[in-house]
């Protein structure tokens, strides 16, 4: 079997599907496996071309010839449109795919008969943890949420007591307490920071308190999260009610990080612009949530916005790609760990056993056919709409 890992394309993205870690663990895995890797593929993560080369790949500079070649095309990113035709039918094909937004994209790929698996997918279960790409980003991505408030706010995080006058911690209040909520939250206490935090899900108060921050209480009724491990999606009685507390808590902070997002669905809007006008001068709002909607108006992906009040409002756009040699590392070993499953050592081969419940979770087109129910139903409700 062949593995083509390209070179990511897009202008923002500086992570790497596989690292030479994970190649050799794959040469270990089964020495039939051949990998192809794209010249340049590890630039962004300070990996020369040779570092795979030493660890059993070849590197390769057709990339047209690469992907009519390949057995299995691994990527963080979706495979680009343009790209679809130059696949054989029957290859197999794992990335970041955002199934529910990529419709046209994931028609086309069922029509190519492409075998394309989203890492998003993967179901949240214990057995299924070494492959959680979204997690392991997610991760990363709260972590970095945090440096960059602390690099947008004029003061310092932690408390200081000198002769010159004792220096207040910074407030911090995350809101929405999911893995990168929770790294942020854990971030910002190591800083030195006074730590609030909110998430419609009750059942994560005791993780929140666990790390030293405060769990703020918002009576909302019934909210609960999926089986999943998702929020559940707010009603706009509820969602009005959540923004007016919250508004009382922003209006003191330093920092708010918003994390907010409902799986398959554009983020939910938690900060207004009547919020951001109470907040102080100089205190920032970080949207994790900025590309896919934004939980606060006005937020622009990648961009820095400062409100005529004076608050700076920090699009996220694409956290985990700003420290792509953690990223790269932990997405390789989670992609490894979903290899591992796939893999059938008498055929030489992976195999789409959907008896498998990991497998039947994250497997989206097969055979010409839209194969997860999800999303199928996702696209049937599109066409009718």
């Amino acid at each position: 079997m062949r593995i083509f890992v390209p070179l990511e394309r897009s202008e923002t993205e500086t992570r790497v599907a596989l690292t030479p870690e994970a190649v050799a663990q794959l040469r270990k895995l089964d020495e039939r496996i051949a990998i192809a890797v794209e010249a340049g593929a590890g630039r962004h993560i300070d990996v020369a071309d040779a570092a795979y080369g030493e660890a059993g790949a070849e590197v390769v500079s057709d990339r047209a010839a690469e992907l009519g070649r390949a057995d299995l095309v691994v990527r963080v990113n979706p495979c680009p449109e343009e790209e679809i035709d130059a696949l054989g039918s029957g290859t197999a094909h794992i990335s970041f795919l955002d199934p529910f937004s990529r419709t046209d994209l994931v028609r086309r790929l069922a029509g190519a008969g492409i075998r394309a698996f989203s890492v998003e997918m993967i179901p949240r279960t214990t057995l299924a943890q070494k492959m959680d790409a979204l997690s392991s980003q997610a991760n990363l991505a709260g972590y970095r949420a945090v440096i960059l408030g602390q690099q947008h706010l004029g003061k310092v995080f932690p408390m200081f007591m000198t002769a010159a006058g004792t220096i207040q911690p910074a407030r911090v209040f995350v809101i929405g307490v999911g893995v990168a909520g929770l790294q942020a939250i854990a971030t910002a206490k190591r800083l030195g920071a006074r730590v609030e935090a909110f998430d419609t899900r009750p059942v994560v108060r005791e993780q929140v308190q666990s790390l030293g921050a405060r769990f703020i209480d918002i009576d909302l009724g019934e909210t609960g999260q999926t089986e999943g491990g998702y929020a559940r999606e707010l009603t706009a009685e509820q969602l009005a009610r959540q923004q007016a507390e919250q508004a009382r808590v922003c209006a003191y902070s330093d920092v708010v990080i918003t994390t907010a997002q409902v799986f398959g669905r554009p983020a939910p809007r938690l900060i207004t612009e009547a919020v951001l006008r109470d907040m102080k001068p100089g205190s920032v709002v970080v949207d994790m949530a900025a590309a896919t909607g934004g939980n606060v108006e006005g937020s622009v992906a990648g961009e820095v916005i400062t409100t005529p009040g004076g608050v700076k409002v920090v699009g996220g756009d694409n956290l985990p790609a700003s420290v792509p040699r953690d990223a790269s590392m932990v997405y390789a070993n989670n992609l490894l760990g979903l290899i591992e499953l796939l893999w059938d050592a008498e055929a030489g081969q992976i195999r789409a056993d959907t008896d498998d419940e990991i497998i039947a979770g994250c497997l989206i087109t097969d055979a010409g056919e839209l194969v997860n129910t999800a999303v199928a139903e996702h696209c049937k409700k599109e066409e009718s709409a």
